[in-house]
């Protein structure tokens, strides 16, 4: 379901699949501006759990789309909602992205 995707052939950023198709996470590096993924080094690097925002960012999402399916219980990996914030399982965003130890 999810895969790296790289912007040129040596990067490691991490997109959900098939977002380049429908135009919502393509990176412009010229300018620095518009939604970015993650390397593989700063997802290995991420604690136990993580806002919904990093979680969203890992997979490509945007700020609105991450928050409605985490409300929806359709989030692609295990949220917890602690209060009124949600927390990203980072065991199992990296096991989506195929990035698990």
């Amino acid at each position: 379901m999810m895969a790296l995707v790289g912007l040129e052939p040596d990067a490691t950023t991490v997109f959900a699949e098939g977002c380049e198709e429908r135009g919502r996470c393509v990176r412009d590096d010229t300018t620095g501006t518009g939604p970015k993924g993650m390397s593989r080094d700063e997802l290995l690097a991420l604690p136990a759990a993580v806002d919904l925002d990093t979680g969203n960012r890992a997979l490509g999402l945007g700020r609105s789309k991450g928050y409605e399916l985490a409300k929806r219980g359709e989030y692609p990996c295990r949220v917890l909602r602690l209060g009124k914030a949600y927390r990203v399982v980072t065991a199992d965003l990296l096991s989506l992205l195929g990035l698990a130890a």
